[in-house]
């Protein structure tokens, strides 16, 4: 093999050598930030792996958000999709839309029978359900289960706000 042809040969080795890295990175890149749903039922029958970021959505049980009376953005809360419950942990600021009854995903990781979230996302409206929740609780009640008709309602603010008057 004369020299051109081996500078030739190195150069398209070399080539896709870096291109087979880049995709290895991408495709890692990709699985990272991949978050896998798992509704009230699953986490509740043990599906959802622990110490794993993954989403959990569902509505929320009213009566259950409890705040820390030492640490306002302390909350302690519980989802469900009318089969099962799932107590919820979160330390932040809620969305101003989060309110019992209503439905929630989070974002977060199974810690024991707890499910600690980093991130809680409300519906926009009274009328919006997440689509995996609404999935979720579509097969629930195929299954002959029927939610208490109070789970349905428009959700109801945890706390009034006031206007400034100027």
């Amino acid at each position: 093999m004369n020299a051109v042809r081996r500078k030739k040969l190195m150069w398209v080795m070399f080539t896709l050598a870096g291109a087979a890295i880049a995709v290895a990175l991408v495709i890692y890149a990709i699985g990272q930030q991949t978050d896998y749903y798992f509704d009230a039922t699953a986490i509740a029958q043990g599906e959802a792996p622990q110490n794993k970021r993954i989403r959990a959505g569902g509505m929320v049980v009213a009566g259950s958000v409890q705040r820390a009376p030492n640490d306002p953005l302390s909350v302690e809360f519980a989802i469900t999709d009318f089969e099962s419950t799932v107590p919820v942990t979160y330390q932040g600021i809620l969305p101003d839309l989060f309110a019992e009854n209503s439905g929630v995903v989070a974002t977060g990781k199974m810690q024991g029978e707890t499910f600690v979230a980093g991130e809680v996302l409300a519906k926009h409206d009274e009328n919006y359900m997440p689509p995996e929740v609404a999935k979720s609780m579509k097969e629930n009640n195929r299954n002959g289960l029927t939610p208490p008709s109070e789970q349905y309602n428009p959700a109801e603010p945890i706390h009034e706000t006031q206007t400034l008057q100027q």
